[in-house]
């Protein structure tokens, strides 16, 4: 759609419960509004703290600040009166203040209520995609918009650009130098198989460690420090600051410093393999079309490995029988499948490397003939208007 189109209004609240999985998606669907459409975009973030490492323009001492076109206000507990826009937007079932969901009420027209939830590949997800939830007290309706790797569902984030300025950056020897450059490191040497790690608390990152370590060839691991930090230290037997570099072997671990999202895209452009987890890097990865192993966000009961095995499905579907139950190991390794080594997992899928790239390629042009989830949320709205 042009930005030309008509001015709507619209209110995001994000509840920062995920560490930065949430405010990532509300941040990049807020600039996408802003920025495509021309939307006025209020985002309401309740830990500015957090989201300052994703956005290092955010100050944390102001309620109200405007940024890329974004009007972010810090949501407390006293919220103030405000006007519920043409569309309210609740990411992850977080829960809008009450005298907010009042106001919506009394408000003519209706503002379209939507929650954002979460992106899951499993197959119950296109039967409750754009399902109303009519409120038990007041004359409103919510609609549950689900993110999803299908036409059938809400599609996942992409700007309009997103692929042209990826293509900009592979194929520009400068553009990558500068990248190094800013973040305090060289380029990788010929023959180094660079890797990016962002991962949760995991048990297998010692063991991964220790693996490329003692491989046959030299791996550079650019990391961030989150919550991986305690393997990380353990594993090079010193505390760790942004700007380290430590050779254990063959493998040198980078400690970069946590980047802003634009920055981070890069980085997994730059990648041989990108390790990610959660919901937003994990949906960058698919776009930087290179090999990549995600860590599902753990919940209690395991709940989390039905999600994980239905994106494997859909992922692997396309592989022969061999790289499918190479790549299905390896990711179920790294999610904490006690039946399996993670060493062994990474031998098998490394070998096949080459094979994977492709696959990688292939999905992400797949994916990419699909509408982005912005656009299609634009398009629902605008029927409920």
């Amino acid at each position: 759609m042009p930005a030309t189109s008509p001015t709507l209004h619209w209110d995001i609240f994000c509840n920062v419960i995920d560490n930065y999985g949430d405010i990532g998606v509300c941040w990049r669907l807020a600039r996408q509004l802003a920025a495509e459409f021309g939307f006025a975009v209020r985002l309401w973030v309740d830990d500015l703290s957090v989201f300052q490492r994703l956005c290092p323009e955010i100050r944390q001492d102001q309620p109200e600040q405007r940024i890329l076109g974004v009007n972010v206000r810090h949501w407390t507990k006293d919220f103030p009166d405000a006007a519920p826009g043409d569309i309210v937007v609740e990411a992850f079932a977080c829960r809008l203040p009450e005298c907010f969901e009042a106001a919506m009420a009394e408000r003519t027209p209706k503002p379209v209520w939507i929650n954002l939830d979460y992106l899951s590949a499993e197959a119950w997800v296109s039967g409750c995609h754009t399902l109303p939830s009519p409120h038990p007290q007041l004359p409103l309706t919510k609609y549950f918009f689900f993110p999803g790797l299908t036409e059938d569902t809400g599609g996942l984030l992409r700007e309009r650009d997103l692929d042209e300025r990826r293509q900009e950056f592979i194929t520009s020897p400068s553009a990558q130098h500068r990248f190094f450059e800013a973040l305090g490191i060289p380029p990788s040497l010929p023959g180094t198989l660079q890797i990016s790690l962002f991962s949760y608390e995991n048990q297998a990152v010692a063991d991964l460690l220790s693996c490329w370590a003692n491989g046959r060839r030299p791996v550079r691991c650019l990391a961030p420090l989150t919550q991986n930090r305690r393997q990380l230290e353990a594993f090079t037997g010193q505390t760790l600051c942004v700007g380290d570099s430590v050779q254990r072997g063959q493998i040198e671990i980078c400690i970069i410093p946590f980047i802003p999202q634009p920055e981070y895209d890069k980085l997994l452009w730059i990648c041989d393999v990108n390790f990610v987890r959660g919901e937003d890097s994990f949906v960058r990865a698919q776009w930087a079309a290179k090999p990549m192993v995600w860590q599902i966000y753990p919940q209690e009961e395991n709940a989390h490995q039905a999600k994980l095995k239905a994106f494997l499905d859909i992922y692997c579907a396309s592989l022969d029988e061999r790289l499918a139950t190479i790549a299905q190991t390896l990711f179920m390794a790294w999610n904490g499948d006690s039946r399996l080594t993670i060493t062994e997992s990474w031998e098998q899928w490394e070998s096949a490397l080459q094979e994977f790239q492709r696959h990688a390629e292939k999905w992400q042009k797949k994916l990419i003939k699909q509408q982005d989830l912005c656009n299609r949320l634009v398009q629902f709205c605008r029927s409920k208007l």
